[in-house]
């Protein structure tokens, strides 16, 4: 029995094909049109609905190069499912550099959203309606905020999780796993109230191409694509080690205002009290120290060295087994060798 086409905002994809979708979102003060773009990928053979999204937040864009190289790769051709890739839900912030809409809102705080409510809402509502409800499976990709830098990392809810989103999160090959609580209004807390499995990949920094996340990224998609079954034949690259779950995470904070002048690197394995950095005014006068409040790994950082008094600056997640935590993120560091472009 053959295959029923995938249908996307009236859009029918036939079993073996891919077609891009302009999806509808809004219109400019212009009365210009402005669309998500989608591509789906609807395979012969039956299997999971993938969903793979970025720039929800519009200045993350490390998940949109994530998605092109998804797109590229030659593992697709032969896929079981359908795959559903949208490398850009926030259109307006990322035409406007921001990871904001134009009102302000963050659309990642507005799900499930409202056909009738403010801009955040009717885009949220529109993108749930037409393609978050038609998938099985979600990865949403992200990067830190401005100024700030993620070490690869999934956060997902564990406590309590199926088992579907507990092997994801294995089979990505991320060197760290953040057991992170579901937030109201974000994408992650409305699809697990649906019982969708939903991974979020946080990597790098906002505005800034990283190849080292971008490349993770890639491979880590296909390592839950070929978990899924989606995928045939074997894996070309060794499996990674298995990551750690932290079992929490809190912020060293400045504690003057001044200018930063950091001790430790991303990824570093810190010790309760350790000198994180020093913040000092610019005459040297008046200088407070930064120091970690828990033993731990440095997995976010900011990269603006100006700071206030009380603003974030060493990310810190704690892990019962904080050994094998540092092994595993050294092996990570010592198997990014970027392949070329599109190389996967």
């Amino acid at each position: 029995m053959a295959r029923a086409p995938f249908e996307l905002a009236g859009v029918q994809v036939a079993p073996g094909t891919r077609t891009q979708i302009d999806v509808p979102v809004a219109k400019l003060y212009t009365h210009a049109p402005l669309d998500i773009p989608v591509e789906v990928v609807h395979g012969r053979q039956s299997g999971p609905t993938l969903l793979v999204c970025s720039a929800i937040h519009g200045d993350e864009i490390n998940g949109v190069e994530i998605v092109r190289r998804l797109l590229r790769s030659r593992q697709i051709n032969r896929l079981r499912g359908t795959l559903i890739a949208v490398p850009i839900v926030n259109v307006f912030g990322f035409v406007q550099h921001t990871r904001y809409l134009p009102d302000r809102r963050d659309l990642n705080r507005c799900f499930p959203g409202s056909e009738s409510g403010s801009l955040g809402g009717r885009v949220a509502a529109l993108f749930r309606q037409q393609i978050v409800d038609q998938a099985s499976h979600i990865i949403d990709l992200h990067t830190g905020a401005i100024h700030r830098t993620n070490l690869p990392q999934i956060r997902a809810q564990l406590n309590g999780a199926d088992d579907e989103t507990r092997s994801m999160a294995d089979a990505f090959g991320a060197p760290v796993i953040l057991n992170a609580e579901l937030r109201e209004g974000s994408l992650r807390h409305y699809a697990q109230g649906r019982g969708i499995p939903v991974l979020t990949y946080e990597a790098g920094e906002a505005l800034r191409f990283d190849e080292w996340a971008i490349s993770s990224g890639v491979r880590g998609v296909l390592r839950v694509m070929r978990r899924l079954g989606m995928l045939t034949g074997e894996q070309r690259r060794r499996t990674p080690a298995a990551a750690e779950v932290a079992n929490g995470s809190s912020w060293a904070r400045a504690p003057i205002d001044g200018i930063l002048r950091p001790r430790v690197r991303l990824g570093a394995r810190v010790a309760k009290g350790e000198l994180l950095g020093l913040v000092a005014d610019p005459f040297g006068n008046a200088e407070g120290e930064v120091r970690s409040m828990a033993d731990g790994i440095v997995i976010g950082m900011g990269r603006l060295p100006l700071a206030n008094e009380g603003e974030a600056l060493f990310h810190i997640a704690r892990f019962d087994a904080i050994e094998e935590a540092e092994s595993a993120i050294e092996t990570f560091h010592s198997s990014l060798e970027p392949p070329p472009d599109g190389l996967y």
